[in-house]
């Protein structure tokens, strides 16, 4: 049995300085879901944890129709999709709140674990990626800014230098006749890993007939979430179409590079994103014409 010794810092200066004396052998932990699976499975080796769910800027969760959505790192799932003008600002954040794990998990849980999990299936990421979240970090240095679409670099890694931490993830305040939805493919019907997810998010002109912008994200066809900037691009300024939105379709399904393996092929995944691409675009369109 390997010894880990287990600290609850009570501010981010105390976490940051617990995280730097151990380096790569030191690790927060928020909810535990991931962590601690790892460690008991032997994928991991630490000689501390670092437990910030008792940092209250981890715990935060605050709402502003202006300034947007801060998501503190350790707030755990439940309380995202209970918060009634949290859940009714965020439509797209609540499709992804309620589907991972189940609802034991939930209770711990949280959205900044899922993302420094870094899984290639997780998903939070292409919401977040989706809806444009920047992911603010504080370490020995300092404190800084990461997009969402850069913050995983690897299967299981992250952008974290040692010493560093996730804080809290802001979202931007949605804009007039905009929506967002994520989706995934799972073999069972709930508690599995995706297949293939994805997130989009569009905003349409006043008449609801044209898109201004749009943005596509992919978890499980890569080593990484990929955020299929082409696909989303070649939306701006185009009709609301059966057209428009099949060749944004097929501009993800471009960036896809996915595996064969136990739990899909590369044709089967390819076509997944083909599929769920035009059905998050349809479905976050009828949410920016508030249907």
């Amino acid at each position: 049995m390997e010894w880990i010794d287990f600290a609850t810092p009570k501010t981010i200066s105390e976490a940051v300085e617990l995280l730097a004396s151990k380096g790569d052998r030191a690790r927060p932990i928020a909810g535990g879901t991931d962590i601690l699976v790892q460690l008991r499975g032997g994928r991991r080796s630490l000689d501390l944890l670092v437990d910030v769910k008792q940092i209250p800027e981890l715990n935060e969760i605050s709402y502003d129709s202006q300034r947007g959505l801060v998501l503190g790192a350790a707030a755990p799932c439940y309380r995202i999709y209970e918060n009634q003008e949290v859940a009714a600002a965020y439509p797209g954040l609540m499709d992804c709140a309620t589907l991972i794990g189940g609802i034991q998990i939930q209770g711990r849980a949280s959205i900044g674990g899922n993302l420094c999990n870094a899984a290639p299936s997780g998903d939070s990421i292409p919401a977040l990626i989706a809806l444009s979240a920047v992911a603010h970090i504080a370490g020995p240095n300092g404190t800084r800014e990461v997009l969402a679409e850069d913050f995983c670099t690897a299967p299981g890694q992250n952008v974290l230098q040692p010493g560093e931490f996730l804080v809290s993830i802001h979202i931007p305040a949605p804009v007039a006749h905009s929506g967002v939805n994520y989706l995934r493919f799972i073999p069972r019907n709930e508690m599995d890993i995706a297949v293939v997810g994805i997130g989009t998010s569009v905003v349409l002109d006043a008449s609801g007939q044209n898109f201004v912008s749009a943005r596509i994200s992919l978890a499980s066809v890569a080593p990484t979430p990929v955020f299929a900037r082409d696909a989303g691009d070649s939306l701006a300024g185009k009709p609301v179409s059966e057209a428009s939105i099949q060749e944004a379709s097929e501009k993800a399904q471009a960036d896809a590079k996915p595996i064969n393996d136990m739990r899909g092929t590369i044709r089967q995944r390819i076509h997944l994103v083909g599929v769920f691409t035009r059905r998050t675009l349809n479905t976050a369109v009828q949410r920016a014409r508030g249907e």
